[in-house]
């Protein structure tokens, strides 16, 4: 009896070993290897840190697994219903806490993850990045995080973006832009008004709400001429 015991003791260990073994080389792969839908539209990060590209666009980003959020209709995104929607903590620190790649939050019953990827294009698909996770794409609000580092400071910038459908964005916790509205992506579609990056690392959140169809973003700094701003990178956090 104590030899069944100790072969079913030793089974098993070797079976956890096994399992250990194989999330270590997911994991390794990263989450592009794991999701090869998404392979069309996104990248692991590679490097340190990320230059946006020679349009300006912001192309790293931490992004948050989608939140349910049922909407039947895109025409109910008016400022007001942003604000009060965005304005609930759905998660511990959602405006203030740095998100890191692979770490999971509660929100509501669900549990969610964050995953680091690169868009391969000038645009963010989140219907792919949804569809690519064997997510949610109807219905939900995704959020998405990158950390800027200036090197030095930007005077007389403006946050220029384009969201389908409705977004919110945030500087270093404070809000820049709403695009509210049942809209289609448009790049350049709004901007912020006047703002100063200093010398530095600042972080910058949006989150984009849909109901039904497609869901991306575009976002990018320009100068006061309307010139892209490319002097900075984002961090691979």
């Amino acid at each position: 009896m104590k030899r069944s015991l100790r072969y079913l003791f030793t089974a098993a260990l070797i079976a956890l070993i096994c399992l250990s073994a194989d999330a270590r080389k997911k994991n390794a792969q990263g989450v592009v290897a794991g999701h090869p839908a998404l392979a069309p539209y996104f990248s692991d990060p590679e490097g340190d840190s990320l230059a946006p590209d020679n349009q300006g666009f912001i192309r790293r980003w931490l992004l948050l697994e989608p939140i349910l959020k049922p909407n039947r209709t895109n025409t109910v995104f008016t400022d007001s219903y942003i604000r009060e929607t965005f304005g609930q903590e759905m998660f511990p620190g959602y405006l203030t806490v740095l998100p890191e790649n692979g770490k999971s939050v509660k929100v509501g019953d669900e549990t969610l993850t964050w995953h680091a990827l690169d868009s391969k294009l000038f645009n963010v698909k989140l219907y792919r990045y949804a569809t690519g996770m064997e997510k949610e794409r109807y219905g939900i609000i995704f959020w998405a995080v990158t950390v800027l580092d200036v090197p030095e400071t930007l005077e007389n910038v403006r946050l220029s973006a384009g969201s389908n459908s409705a977004s919110m964005w945030w500087l270093d916790g404070k809000e820049v832009l709403i695009l509210s509205g049942d809209r289609r992506m448009v790049m350049d579609d709004g901007a912020s008004s006047r703002l100063t990056l200093t010398k530095g690392r600042h972080i910058l959140r949006c989150a984009v709400i849909n109901g039904p169809g497609m869901s991306d973003f575009c976002v990018r700094f320009v100068d006061e001429s309307g010139k892209p701003v490319t002097s900075f990178k984002t961090l691979n956090k």
